[in-house]
């Protein structure tokens, strides 16, 4: 059924092509336009071709001399040369990347806030976000709601990349690195003529490493150990002489660990005990000591087809891609401290108690991580304070279980777009766009028999890997949209006015085995189940996304700009049962201040942004200032719940935040051959109103840094007549952030719960959090790269985090577990490289 749908499009896009005259007018290539500016960037930022100076919105560019002379290839790369661009990634599995724009962030488990558009065609898995995307020419970063012209992927930005597109002449390069750790990384492409009026560009990229951490009780390097992959190619033929046909293909596969995280507490009245059990994020020593080898999987594959016919004045373009993407990771378990898998703590009984008895009993002595201690009896210190044991997730036991995840999404989009072509003050686009989503994701936990970890997401019990919690839907989703933009100029001033209208039609059922028990505790495997059966859900979801900009230019190298617009992410659906499960195990327990829905919101963003843009001698000085407000209705925000259930993944809304900043950039060459570049964002945020969370009001926006500063240098020049010297410094300082909306609070805890019930007897206070500890704190990245270009040879040194700075990737609050996920940052990575090209 997906490839008939792929097929049908295709066809549609033939048909029109053929359809179509063949009198045509040329629109100038990147290339060719900037013939007539020696110093001038050009963008399509915006679907046409035009000077950087002259889009009124913030854009940050690296061109392909930017992309060599830095080795940037995905966007962790591009977010750390860029000012007010933040980026989590790879910290639980390869697919899950979070990208902050300017305060606005996309919520794990929900779409993206951040469009990617590769060559002209939106993708729309955020699995592929951080993906090598072939052979890169150029990279632009789009600031601010951009929906009017890519839809609801883009309430916070746009990443709009360029790949080697085949000429009329063979050409090639290839480069490769070996760095510590053992990390090697190549890439390669060339590009050659087929004929007189067809090409085709074949590319590969590699990388493997060992990784930075290491298992300690496993002892191997099974921590951030990664192996990846990936085939691109791309046919681009004429048609005829107004029609170009390009049709591409990709694979990528990733092979390497999964959940790269340490557990940290923050409950103060425990620290008093043990300081480990009241711990700021930012002073803990990372050890792992899991039992179980993590491991990710990802496999991608997708094909698009475009074709682009020119009319006298208008032109035509359509596009269709098909794209699938499966994720799947096994882990150790999360739920050790709250004994799912101990049961009445029996060393008669059988099965997995009696594995997580031999398993503590075996590692009497083990030096676990902080606060972890292994007793006598493989129950939380809370019920047996005298011979017990504690360990947080991870743990060397199997007392703590298995985790599966999965999450496979296949999808179709297509695109019809008729544009003028440019010349005349009245410029304009319309067309319509279609997508359909099927989606499937599951969360397993299992009993640790020490056999390992299942690839099936229900596994009966008595078997080797008993399932005791299954969360699995099913997801459908179909999009359809109309859009279209208009630009007027009059001499020096130039108004243009964009709409796009989206209608989301989401469908949601779940898949977990009706009737399956969890052996361990007898109730429901899905524990929602307990409050009623589960029924599939359905919903629709509308926005219309204007766009209005502004721009006044006295003169070429100045532009005065201001531009406001709406952006728009769907609503969707939670695992079902999640609110239940919310609402029995923290509000009714422990009378946690938080509401869950198994339905959460559509997020709308009204950002207003004015600035100014310039260049000066001749352009060896540039300059770009802008302001910007944002209003954010019901921004989505993941929340991650641990407890005697096991694990939870869920999206929930905050009601409105507001965000304000200011930004500025400059670049300047020196003298010929040296210039210096840098920029500073600052960002202030408050959430105003919550109904998920009240007592965060007041708050920050989460995974929102204070600030971005970025500051550089670089020197490209002849040291002889076949030897050019390069040398690039980048340093990247981040300000602090915090990853939650509850912040610098306390808050109850399921120990608040548990104590007072307890052999301790203790007041349900003594349980409780606090999460000032919780903020990650700011911190600068040197990366530096120094080398010589001889003829096409390039011969690099490099030196990633040249300080070795230690920082914190991610920290994810589990508020009423009483503590933080948090993942480290990479450490320093140094290497050679070695680069021909022809």
């Amino acid at each position: 059924m997906r490839q008939f749908q792929f097929l049908t499009a295709a066809s549609l896009i033939t048909l029109a092509a053929i359809a179509a005259p063949a009198a045509a007018q040329t629109v100038p290539s990147a290339d060719e336009a900037s013939e007539e500016d020696d110093n001038a960037i050009i963008v399509t930022a915006r679907r046409q071709n035009e000077r950087l100076q002259d889009v009124p919105a913030s854009v940050s560019v690296l061109t392909a001399d930017a992309l060599e002379k830095t080795g940037a290839l995905n966007a962790s790369d591009f977010s750390q040369l860029t000012p007010g661009v933040t980026i989590v990634t790879g910290t639980a599995e390869a697919g899950d990347t979070q990208i902050n724009i300017r305060g606005i962030n996309g919520a794990r488990d929900a779409e993206s806030s951040v469009a990617l558009v590769v060559d002209g065609i939106l993708k729309t898995n955020t699995a592929q976000l951080n993906q090598n995307q072939g052979s890169l020419r150029q990279v632009e970063i789009l600031k601010g709601p951009q929906g009017a012209l890519y839809g609801r992927n883009a309430a916070a930005g746009a990443i709009v990349l360029q790949t080697v597109k085949p000429g009329d002449f063979v050409e090639g390069a290839a480069r490769a690195s070996y760095a510590n750790e053992n990390t090697f990384e190549g890439t390669a492409y060339i590009s050659s003529p087929l004929g007189e009026n067809i090409g085709i560009v074949a590319s590969g990229y590699y990388r493997t490493t060992d990784g930075f951490f290491r298992n300690g009780f496993l002892n191997a390097d099974v921590v951030d150990d990664q192996e990846v992959w990936t085939v691109d190619g791309r046919i681009v033929a004429d048609l005829g002489p107004a029609t170009e046909l390009d049709v591409k293909a990709r694979y990528s596969q990733l092979r390497g660990a999964s959940i790269n995280f340490n557990s940290s507490f923050h409950i103060p009245a425990f620290g008093a005990t043990n300081p480990a059990f009241f711990e700021d994020v930012n002073e803990h020593p990372f050890v792992y000591n899991g039992n179980i080898r993590p491991t990710n999987e990802q496999d991608s594959f997708d094909i698009s087809a475009k074709i682009e016919h020119e009319f006298d004045s208008v032109t035509l373009t359509a596009w269709a891609l098909y794209s699938d993407v499966d994720q799947l990771l096994t882990a150790d378990g999360t739920s050790a401290d709250f004994a799912r898998f101990i049961g009445a703590a029996d060393p008669a009984a059988q099965g997995v108690v009696d594995s997580c008895f031999a398993s503590t009993a075996n590692l009497t002595g083990f030096p676990v991580a902080q606060p972890g201690f292994i007793g006598q009896i493989p129950v939380p210190f809370i019920f047996a304070p005298a011979n017990g044991s504690t360990f947080g997730a991870y743990s060397p036991t199997t007392c703590d279980g298995t985790q599966l995840q999965i999450r496979e999404q296949s999808d179709i989009s297509a695109e019809i777009r008729l544009a003028s072509n440019g010349g005349d003050a009245l410029s304009w686009q319309i067309g319509a766009y279609f997508l359909n989503i099927d989606r499937e994701t599951g969360v397993s936990i299992g009993g640790d028999t020490g056999a390992g970890v299942s690839r099936e997401l229900f596994n009966a019990p008595g078997s080797s890997n008993p399932t005791s919690l299954l969360l699995n839907d099913e997801f459908d989703t179909t999009v359809y949209a109309v859009f279209g933009n208009a630009e007027y100029a009059w001499d020096d001033l130039t108004i243009g006015l964009a709409l796009r209208y989206d209608v989301e039609d989401r469908s949601s059922e779940s898949l977990v085995p009706a009737g399956a028990l969890d052996p361990f505790t007898g109730g429901p495997i899905n524990p929602g189940l307990a409050f009623g059966a589960f029924s599939p859900v359905s919903e629709t979801f509308k926005q219309l996304q204007p766009k209005l900009s502004i721009s006044y230019q006295p003169s070429p190298d100045l532009n005065l700009y201001a531009n406001w617009g709406i952006g728009f992410k769907s609503g969707g659906f939670n695992n079902q049962g999640s609110s239940a499960i919310i609402d029995a195990n923290f509000v009714q327990f422990i009378g946690a201040d938080v509401t869950i829905n198994d339905v959460y919101d559509k997020e709308v963003s009204s950002a207003f942004e004015a600035g100014v843009k310039g260049q000066l001698l001749n352009g060896r000085l540039t300059f770009d200032l802008a302001g910007y407000y944002t209003e954010i209705d019901d921004m989505q925000f993941f929340e991650f719940f641990v407890g005697s259930f096991g694990l939870l993944r869920v999206v929930s809304n905050i009601d409105e935040v507001e965000v304000y900043g200011l930004e500025f950039n400059s670049s300047v060459e020196i003298i010929e051959g040296w210039k210096f570049f840098g920029s500073v964002n600052v960002t202030e945020s408050e959430i105003k109103a919550n109904s998920s969370r009240p007592s965060t009001v007041g708050n920050e926006s989460p995974y929102t840094a204070d600030y971005t500063i970025n500051l550089g240098t670089e020197i490209d020049t002849p040291m002889s007549d076949t030897v050019d010297l390069i040398v690039r410094a980048d340093y990247r300082i981040t300000g602090p952030t915090w990853f939650h909306s509850f912040q610098d609070q306390t808050s109850p805890t399921l120990f608040s719960g548990l104590l007072p019930g307890s052999a301790l007897a203790l007041p349900a206070f003594v349980g409780d959090a606090d999460y000032s500890v919780a903020q990650r704190e700011a911190f600068g990245v040197l990366n530096l790269r120094a080398g010589v270009e001889i003829g096409d040879f390039t011969a690099t040194v490099f030196a990633e985090n040249a300080l070795n700075r230690e920082y914190l990737n991610e920290v994810i609050p589990a508020i009423e577990f009483g503590g933080s996920f948090i993942s480290p940052g990479a450490r320093r990575l140094v290497g050679v490289e070695v680069g021909y090209s022809f």
